[in-house]
């Protein structure tokens, strides 16, 4: 796959990105190179990271508990230890190896640490390869709020291989679908038609796809880089799907929700605002809810949650002047951003998913 060029750094794809960063470090002056991987990546894809990497760098490993609850403050304090005992400087280069999770919190991590350092993204889930480890966005959750805590900064490369989804879980693979599907429905209507059956996709077909989900998320990123305008129609679906999250992970009586799974759920919820607010069609709006539940069936969302979901939008990141604002679709490709939409017309979502 051809390598994507942004205005800040490149992305290279599978073996070709190795020789890139080979490359990098023997002309580059770094005092030394820290990996951070979770307890997953650390077993299932740091040796064949590892078997890729030709430096003569000290090398140090810093892993971390795997999943999105520990991806807060506490975690990176953990880290900023680690490298501080094991002597980084501003000078080291932290490669971070790993979902969205890794990315995020070590993209956060080496934009702090003496007021910042180096870092590189080697993705290793479908999520953080079309989305969390693209564009700039480095954070961590606020207790059960997600991202809340970030700053925008970018790394000096990324490197998309995709064997290493070969490591991930079903689950973890539908997870990631959820913001190619997105891309689709935000940005282009064929991307989203090739989508629709994946029974019919190949493995080929599955990198084209991956390659095409950067290059959208990369164009829209460069065009509104901070998220003042067009960057927010990146969220769609995420206004109430992390909500939704938030609120299944602050409970210990709910399943765990991926961010995929809740995303899924709340781009139902905005497809369907869409058709009462925007003039999106009916007859897409029942498509695509098919289509979503066919991947990720359905979750159940009693009415007593209903009123606990609404109190935490007010969290939202795109929330302006006490407004609550939603990306909803004038048709797919078309979406519409900074929509206000009342309590009554979410309930009203809420129920049309549980049909």
């Amino acid at each position: 796959m051809t390598s994507i060029t942004t205005q800040d750094y490149t992305i290279h794809f599978n073996t070709d990105g190795y020789d890139k960063l080979n490359a990098f470090l023997k002309t580059s002056n770094y005092s030394k190179l820290f990996f951070l991987v979770d307890n997953n990546t650390h077993n299932h894809c740091l040796p064949h990271f590892l078997s890729q990497i030709s430096t003569d760098k000290e090398i140090e490993i810093i892993e971390i508990e795997a999943g999105e609850t520990h991806k807060n403050i506490d975690t990176c304090s953990g880290v900023w230890n680690a490298l501080s005992e094991l002597n980084a400087d501003r000078k080291c280069l932290i490669i971070n190896v790993g979902g969205g999770v890794v990315t995020d919190l070590g993209g956060f991590v080496a934009s702090t640490f003496k007021r910042g350092v180096d870092f590189i993204n080697v993705p290793t889930s479908l999520l953080a390869m079309v989305d969390a480890s693209i564009g700039g966005k480095t954070g961590v959750d606020l207790g059960a709020l997600k991202n809340q805590i970030g700053v925008f900064n970018t790394p000096k490369m990324i490197i998309v291989d995709t064997a290493y989804l070969n490591t991930l879980p079903q689950l973890e693979m539908r997870s990631g679908l959820a913001e190619m599907l997105k891309h689709g429905l935000i940005h282009n209507k064929l991307y989203w038609s090739r989508l629709e059956d994946l029974s019919k996709l190949t493995l080929e077909d599955l990198d084209d796809l991956i390659h095409e989900s950067i290059i959208i998320k990369k164009d829209i990123v460069e065009q509104d880089p901070n998220e003042n305008n067009l960057r927010k129609t990146l969220n769609f679906g995420h206004t109430l799907g992390h909500a939704i999250e938030s609120y299944y992970l602050s409970r210990t009586d709910k399943p765990t929700l991926l961010h995929g799974d809740a995303v899924a759920i709340g781009m139902i919820l905005a497809t369907f605002i869409s058709t009462q607010l925007t003039g999106f069609s009916e007859k897409e709006n029942a498509m695509i809810k098919k289509v979503i539940k066919a991947i990720y069936g359905s979750v159940e969302i009693s009415e007593n949650d209903y009123a606990p979901i609404i109190e935490l939008l007010k969290y939202d990141k795109k929330n302006e002047h006490g407004h609550i604002n939603f990306v909803l679709l004038e048709a797919i490709g078309k979406p519409k951003i900074d929509c206000q939409v009342d309590n009554e017309l979410i309930i009203k979502a809420l129920n049309f998913y549980k049909e």
